[in-house]
Parts: C-alpha cells; structure tokens; sequence
C-alpha cells in the first residue's frame, strides 16, 4: 500500500484493523503544505482497494475506509508527535502521574522515548513516556495554527507571571 500512497505523493498516517474493518489514512508528508482533498481519498480507495483485491493479503472479509488524518488527530506513534510540535495536544494517561490522568497543553518536545507538554492550565512543563500514554490527539483551536500557538503561549507566560507576583506579593507581606 506504501508505494500507491508514495506514488500520488502523499504518505499512511495510521493503519487499523479492527472489527472487520481496515481503516487507512492518508496525509502529506511532514514539511509540505498539507491538505488531502476528496479527490486524493476516492482515488487512494480505488487504488488500494485495486491492489487488495488481487493480492488478497488478508484472510477473510473486509471493509476498506480511507481518510484523512483529520483535524483533531490521533498521535499513536513517537513520528505522530514530532509532526505536531508546539500544537494544543490533549493526552489521556493509562495511569495518574502527579495526580493527573488527563493533560492538555503545548507540545514542546518529542522523541523516541518520551514527550513533553506544557499544561494549559498551570503553565508547567510535563514529560511523559510513550508508555504512559493511553491516548492522544491534537486540539483543533480556531485561528491559524501559529496564531493558536502564540496565544497558548502568552496564556501559559501570564499563568507563570501571575504564579511569579503572587509569590512575590506573599514574601513582601511576610
């Protein structure tokens, strides 16, 4: 399936089979303008669905779906959250880790091993191990993405300058 997908210039984002259904998306490549049209998709479908048919690789029946990776996309790979740095993520961890279980935020960081978000709602910066994470996905915000980002920014610098004057405010009234 890579080479069809390489071939009209885009690349598989995620592959899953699950119930009885395969499910392919598809993007562009990271560095490139994105956007995968309708066209893109029908045309991806009937190649590959082509290429199943007669190589058969799987036994049984099946139901082919391709998409779009989407604007709120799963991040299921360390690759996935490279292509999202200093986007809003949304995380979901198999267990707490400082008292969470959920986190939002920044993506700051990513490699093979571990990520790290600065929260949306203290300002802090959190590394978590892929192993920790349950599920991931970016949060679509409105605006462009880097408006979206320099926002999510100055939001987090004002949190850290409050949490700065608040802690100064108390040792002067001490």
């Amino acid at each position: 399936m890579a080479p069809i997908v390489a071939d009209l210039g885009l690349e598989i984002y995620d592959l899953e089979l699950a119930s009885g259904v395969l499910r392919l998306s598809v993007d562009t490549p990271p560095g490139q303008p994105s956007g995968v049209t309708l066209d893109n998709i029908a045309l991806v479908s009937r190649l590959v669905s082509r290429e199943l048919d007669h190589n058969d690789p799987m036994p049984g029946r099946y139901t082919l779906e391709v998409s779009s990776p989407g604007l709120e996309r799963p991040l299921r790979t360390p690759a996935h959250f490279l292509r999202e740095l200093n986007k809003v993520v949304s995380v979901r961890l198999h267990h707490a880790i400082d008292g969470r279980r959920r986190l939002q935020g920044v993506l700051l960081r990513a490699d093979d091993r571990a990520i790290v978000v600065c929260l949306d709602d203290t300002g802090t910066e959190m590394s978590v191990a892929h192993s920790d994470i349950e599920r991931a996905r970016t949060v679509f915000v409105w605006g462009s993405g880097a408006d979206a980002a320099k926002k999510q920014s100055k939001k987090q610098s004002k949190s850290k300058q409050q949490s700065s004057t608040d802690a100064m405010t108390k040792e002067v009234a001490s």
